[in-house]
């Protein structure tokens, strides 16, 4: 354990109480004014440490922020998020840096966390707003043994485990194939899969997820307003982020280990159940150009099945979903 972490475990442990500088300084074997050095960049990033020459310090505000001393701690994870733990205030993108980080063979389960994106992205490039401290921005290494052909299976897992977390708070969520959690038919979250790949298969996968927790309605642009919401909105109530972070972390990996493991008819199942398109008439703008038809079902790879008015049947990898409106009725 470094220094700084122990200095605010220590401090945790005792919070709201007073911990003497000598004591702080003999159990961890350094001088006081490195003591002080650690409660000085403590504060820095944000913790409330109050310093009285007699009395010590005491610790009484932690801060709501992600870093790998408030997440990794308590984190019931096996793999992600455990050893390689990457979190900064600012970046461009979170799915930017693992991919620079996957190619410099960092392990599966290596996490990249940010508390404000300057150049954060969905599919097709469109750009994810991130405030800081506003939203969870994070990004994931995978490296699964899997063929090519089961390659789109990872994001309807990744949906799956982000509507797990949401459902932990007490939210509603749906899935707008493929990759779109709604709450009350608005965003709430969105994934980002990009995915290296060879001759022999899979090099790695990058996951990027992101969560809207604490915005309020006028946080977002205006042209995104009627279509975006938060869990805040929803739940009428400040959320905290630390353990939304961690529980999500987990079901990302055990839904992860699930289609890895034999489970990957359940997690289809848990997709359809959730599915906001099933059963819809869509107009369809993928690879092949605009389909339109009715949304039937999704197999077990993840494509979107599609029946035109012709009633040929169509299975889509990916696209764009926008659902018809039903006409109003007329009175």
């Amino acid at each position: 354990m470094m220094l700084r972490e122990a200095v605010l475990k220590t401090l945790k442990q005792k919070q709201g109480h007073w911990v003497s500088g000598g004591a702080l300084s003999q159990e961890l074997g350094v001088s006081r004014t490195t003591v002080w050095k650690y409660i000085k960049s403590l504060q820095a990033e944000g913790y409330t440490v109050e310093a009285s020459p007699k009395k010590g310090y005491r610790l009484t505000i932690r801060p709501d922020i992600l870093s790998g001393l408030e997440v990794q701690p308590e984190l019931n994870t096996t793999l992600f998020g455990r050893e390689h733990y990457f979190y900064f205030k600012e970046m461009e993108s979170t799915n930017d840096y693992a991919k620079i980080l996957a190619t410099r063979n960092y392990p599966e389960g290596t996490t990249v966390v940010a508390e404000c994106q300057t150049a954060g992205r969905g599919r097709r490039g469109r750009a994810w707003f991130s405030l800081p401290g506003k939203g969870i921005y994070v990004s994931v290494i995978l490296r699964p043994a899997l063929p090519l052909n089961q390659l789109s299976r990872v994001t309807p897992a990744m949906a799956v485990a982000v509507a797990d977390a949401l459902h932990q708070l007490g939210l509603k969520p749906g899935i707008k194939w493929p990759n779109d959690i709604l709450v009350n038919g608005r965003k709430i979250a969105g994934i980002l899969t990009e995915a290296v790949t060879d001759m022999d298969g899979i090099e790695y996968i990058v996951v990027g997820i992101g969560v809207n927790v604490n915005y309020r309605l006028e946080d977002f642009p205006k042209e995104f307003r009627q279509s975006a919401t938060s869990a805040r909105i929803e739940l009428k109530c400040t959320v905290p982020r630390l353990p939304l972070l961690q529980e999500l972390l987990l079901r990302v990996e055990q839904r992860y280990q699930q289609m890895l493991t034999g489970g990957v008819a359940a997690i289809m199942e848990e997709f359809r159940r959730l599915s906001t398109v099933i059963g819809k008439d869509i107009v369809l703008d993928g690879l092949q150009g605009i389909t339109s038809g009715r949304a039937i079902d999704i197999d077990n790879n993840g494509f979107l099945m599609v029946r035109d008015a012709e009633g040929n049947i169509h299975h889509v990898m990916s696209g764009e979903i926008f659902v018809k409106e039903p006409p109003e009725e007329q009175l």
